[in-house]
């Protein structure tokens, strides 16, 4: 067991390192090779009333004209340990963990980052726990009841919840629940947990729930499929010749065999709306990293961007970590392989 964890905490960090060079060359070494000159780069740095040979120095002093491994090993320096940001005006100290500084406001990006972030792990938690809870229930359900009018009811709705965009499902949920009978906020509202914690649950409940039914449709249909497959095993007939009741063969035998592909889809899924949650978060125009990723792109605030490519990256590796860690529990051939 131990063994097998150390292998995936290197196998994460040597992800994370992998990650980190690919960011740092899409942003910065093919851009190089597309044409753009070191002054190029730093144009973005002092404005566009700038003076060719301010850019000039400038790109100077920000390194844009040292070797593409010293510039990476300054990305990854200023990462943990902080930088400095020399514009020819002053030197700005960005403390650890940087991310560079914003084009548009001028100020560091981690505290941006670190304020949006409790509006995407509520939005992601919350709907996580709705979907795994509904999808695997209806899909143990309709394994069970193969066939009937629950299973076609269930499979069908299932089917429209991955077909319909979550952009056509949240607003026609605002049209509904929000503009015609009130029910919910009209979108753009959060409150954080500490202040009110019924506030809180009742501006995230219809994102919750519009975010739910698209990935719950997918956990459905999997743990059908694999309570399908594993119900037919020898293993179950043997376990129900012995004599043990059908809730304990059901739970014990069949669903924890079926969990390895939910682990593995819980563990993407997760944290790739960790890294924001993209559509959501711009359709209910809640502050989240996903907005926030929409608002840089838009500006072409590369500081930003690169931000919320690498905290997404992160919550992505550190997830499938966990589902790693995760599959020596559900499944006790991992830990003697």
């Amino acid at each position: 067991m131990l063994t097998y964890i150390i292998r995936r905490l290197i196998g994460a960090l040597a992800m994370l390192i992998v990650v980190s060079m690919v960011t740092f060359g899409i942003f910065f070494v093919v851009p190089q090779w597309a044409g753009a000159t070191p002054e190029a780069l730093a144009s973005r740095y002092v404005g566009r009333a700038a003076t060719p040979e301010t850019v000039h120095l400038v790109a100077e002093r920000l390194g844009f004209y040292d070797p593409v491994v010293v510039q990476y090993g300054r990305f990854v320096k200023g990462i943990f340990t902080g930088a400095q940001y020399d514009y020819g005006a002053g030197v700005e100290q960005c403390p650890a963990p940087c991310f560079g500084y914003s084009f548009i406001s001028g100020q560091p990006v981690w505290p941006d980052l670190v304020d949006r972030m409790p509006v995407t792990f509520s939005l992601a938690i919350g709907a996580a726990i709705l979907w795994v809870l509904g999808g695997v229930a209806i899909g143990v359900l309709s394994a069970l009841r193969r066939g009937s009018f629950f299973d076609r009811l269930s499979m069908g709705t299932a089917l429209a919840g991955v077909s319909l965009p979550i952009f056509f499902t949240g607003m026609v949920s605002l049209v509904i629940f929000s503009y015609g009978l009130g029910w919910t906020p009209p979108g753009g509202a959060y409150t954080p947990l500490a202040e009110n914690p019924a506030l809180w649950a009742y501006d995230l409940l219809l994102p919750w729930i519009t975010l739910a039914f698209l990935f719950a449709a997918t956990y459905a249909r999997l743990t059908r499929a694999g309570m399908l497959e594993t119900m037919g095993e020898d293993y179950i007939r043997t376990a129900r010749a012995k004599g043990l009741k059908e809730r304990e063969v059901i739970v014990k035998h069949g669903l924890r065999a079926a969990l390895t592909p939910i682990l593995t889809l819980f563990g993407i899924d997760f944290g790739l709306l960790i890294g924001g949650a993209v559509l959501t978060e711009t359709t209910y125009t809640l502050p989240g990293l996903g907005q926030y990723a929409i608002l840089a792109i838009r500006n072409q605030d590369l500081p930003q961007v690169m931000g919320v490519v690498l905290v997404a990256a992160l919550f992505v590796v550190v997830a499938s970590l966990v589902v790693d860690l995760l599959y020596a529990v559900v499944d006790p051939r991992v830990r003697l392989s």
